[in-house]
């Protein structure tokens, strides 16, 4: 089978997407089930860190020996990617020495030379532009709460970042709508979401615009990692785009919360919101685990029939 990454969520069609996660639930039952599926025994993950992390870190190190393969950890402070190692001859030795790899890290060319190197898939697990994995998450979490994601409104609330650009790459993927409002300065990088039909996302000045009749309300921190000295400037241009009871009022009423984590309540979202009954964080974020499993099913495995 061809080498296939998933470094942007336009890296799979819908198709492939509906795949993925019609084996995430599958996987997730055994899970729950307590049904034993080791179907990558003796497969190897290496993990590349970067960028400090928790959920990323955990969910593939745990997913991976659930379906019977084994992680090593690398943080580039302790290997000689640290030190100045091309990343080209890091693909290639990491490579024939694994089976498939993830990076978390922070510019999207550091991951894309890795791919273009390398003898494995490679999966993104965080760059400053995309965030694959947790849309991936994010929208099966969509699913089993309300279905079909086909035709539905994102409201996006707060800065363009990785999530945001993500989230627009899969609306249009995935045949839904976006609707983004973000503080004078922080708006979306037409070259982030290139290839994305202007049809797929509406802008607002307003984030209760944006929230109006919105099947699901998403937001992030206001300083990603990286940005930490633009902090104190962003507490004051964000300070209209916390999502609270009065945004997720005038969204559908079925309307779902998500955010990918870790979250600062009276920041982005108030706690009113986030440990609300329209919250799915705790899904969501359990979700990371789920879909990854699935995800690297299919990159090593391919399709399969159970």
């Amino acid at each position: 089978m061809a080498i296939k990454h998933f470094l942007q969520f336009k890296d799979f069609s819908r198709d492939e997407h509906q795949y993925v996660f019609e084996r995430t639930r599958w996987i997730k039952d055994q899970f729950k089930s307590y049904q034993k599926y080791w179907p990558l025994t003796d497969r190897t993950l290496v993990m590349i860190f970067e960028k400090a992390s928790t959920r990323t870190r955990l969910s593939f190190e745990a997913g991976v020996q659930q379906l019977g393969g084994s992680a090593i950890y690398l943080n580039t402070r302790d290997s000689q990617l640290g030190r100045g190692e091309p990343v080209e001859d890091a693909a290639q030795v990491i490579s024939r020495m694994s089976d498939i790899v993830m990076i978390r890290t922070f510019e999207q060319e550091i991951i894309e030379r890795f791919a273009a190197n390398s003898r494995v898939p490679v999966i993104n697990g965080l760059t400053n532009e995309y965030h694959p994995c947790q849309i991936l998450a994010d929208i099966f979490t969509y699913i089993e709460h309300r279905g079909c994601i086909q035709g539905k409104t994102v409201a996006w609330v707060g800065d363009a970042n990785n999530m945001c650009n993500t989230w627009l790459q899969a609306a249009e993927v995935l045949d839904f709508k976006v609707h983004v409002s973000t503080p004078p300065g922080y708006e979306l990088n037409p070259a982030l979401i290139a290839g994305v039909d202007a049809s797929r996302y509406a802008v607002f000045g307003d984030p209760m615009d944006a929230c109006r009749g919105a099947d699901l309300v998403t937001t992030d921190v206001w300083t990603s990692m990286g940005y930490e000295a633009e902090n104190e400037e962003r507490m004051k241009a964000f300070a209209d785009w916390c999502v609270d009871a009065e945004m997720m009022a005038v969204a559908d009423p079925k309307a779902v919360f998500m955010h990918c984590l870790p979250a600062h309540r009276g920041e982005e979202v108030t706690a009113e919101v986030i440990d609300g009954p329209q919250s799915v964080v705790w899904d969501e974020a359990e979700n990371r685990l789920h879909v990854q499993k699935a995800l690297m099913e299919y990159l090593l495995l391919g399709r399969l029939k159970v």
